[in-house]
């Protein structure tokens, strides 16, 4: 049995104490020969979940609990980061020292950081941190995107739908690709509905503070054409210098990558809204093909979008295209 060790800090938010849980317990529930031991942990202190009324919780085991594992999850914390205590970063070190894996949520990223694991890495955390990551650690490559990055047996990732791709990877890199994408099937749907409320803060916080509210109007009316950072840049009256460090600054990914965010969303809707094949998706959404939208769509979901479209229909009650009511 494979020890998941997930190392819980005082004001975390509640998905990251529940997530590891969700995916390692589904899989192991719907496989046969699966078997993880998720074990929380902490080091001394208070520990409870950041609401806003605090809630106080308690957690099994200590930091003893990191030192036979095989893998430890550095959970985040509600609010701005702060510097673990050295204890903590010696576990951590001692846990790579044997190989084991290590993934971060959100701000655990700083944790992982400082202990100088990442130096020389690829990292992500939270969008709203990314900046104060590379400021506090220069020689970690940060990446703005904010979802997952897997460098060597570091894993680190942001939020929700991060801290799920990074326990789905784990999953996949012990029992296969084909049991990772069916947990991943098996938690979709009540996530992805997250994954909208995400979005239109995203597009509050670039519309308000950004000043970019009539362009996100126009580009979102033209996704299906082959837009470039120069065009949303010329619609916005700004340089593409501009327009970069406005994206960054307030959605935490490039042009380019909000673009993708946005023609993976309205994939979904025509997957979920219509019957177009899905060759009609890609091409509506502004996918160069039907491969490309299969590609990204994967990385977003863990399946197809025929697959997508299949279980969403029937977990809304809905015929399949082409089936008689």
């Amino acid at each position: 049995m494979s020890v998941i060790a997930v190392l819980v800090p005082d004001g975390l938010p509640g998905h990251h104490l529940t997530t590891p849980g969700l995916v390692f317990g589904t899989a192991a529930r719907e496989h046969p020969g699966v078997a993880y031991e998720v074990r929380l942990c902490a080091a001394p202190g208070p520990v409870g979940i950041g609401l806003p009324a605090p809630l106080g919780i308690t957690v099994p085991h200590g930091l003893e609990g990191l030192a036979d594992a095989d893998t430890v999850l550095l959970a985040g914390r509600d609010g701005a980061p702060v510097e673990p205590p050295s204890e903590v970063l010696d576990v951590l070190r001692a846990a790579a020292a044997r190989g084991g894996r290590i993934g971060a949520i959100g701000t655990g990223v700083f944790t992982l950081a400082a202990t100088g694991l990442l130096d020389g890495r690829r990292a992500t955390t939270g969008w709203r941190h990314t900046a104060e990551l590379a400021r506090r650690h220069p020689r970690i490559e940060v990446d703005p995107v904010g979802a997952a990055v897997a460098d060597g047996r570091f894993l680190t990732s942001a939020g929700i739908f991060g801290g799920l791709d990074v326990c789905l990877h784990l999953l996949a890199q012990d029992h296969g690709e084909r049991t990772a994408g069916e947990t991943s099937r098996e938690l979709l749907t009540p996530l992805l509905r997250h994954a909208d409320r995400v979005q239109e803060g995203i597009d509050r916080e670039l519309a308000d503070s950004a000043g970019l509210e009539p362009t996100l109007r126009w580009l979102k009316a033209r996704l299906h054409l082959p837009l470039t950072p120069a065009d949303v840049a010329a619609h916005a009256g700004i340089s593409v210098s501009s327009l970069n460090r406005r994206f960054r600054a307030q959605a935490g990914v490039s042009p380019p990558q909000y673009l993708l965010r946005l023609r993976l969303d309205r994939a979904r809707e025509l997957l979920t809204e219509t019957d177009e094949p899905v060759e009609r998706v890609a091409a509506l959404a502004g996918f160069a093909s039907a491969a490309s939208l299969r590609q990204h769509f994967a990385r977003l979901t863990g399946t197809t979008p025929r697959s997508y479209r299949a279980r969403h229909r029937a977990a809304a009650g809905a015929p399949a295209p082409g089936s008689t009511p």
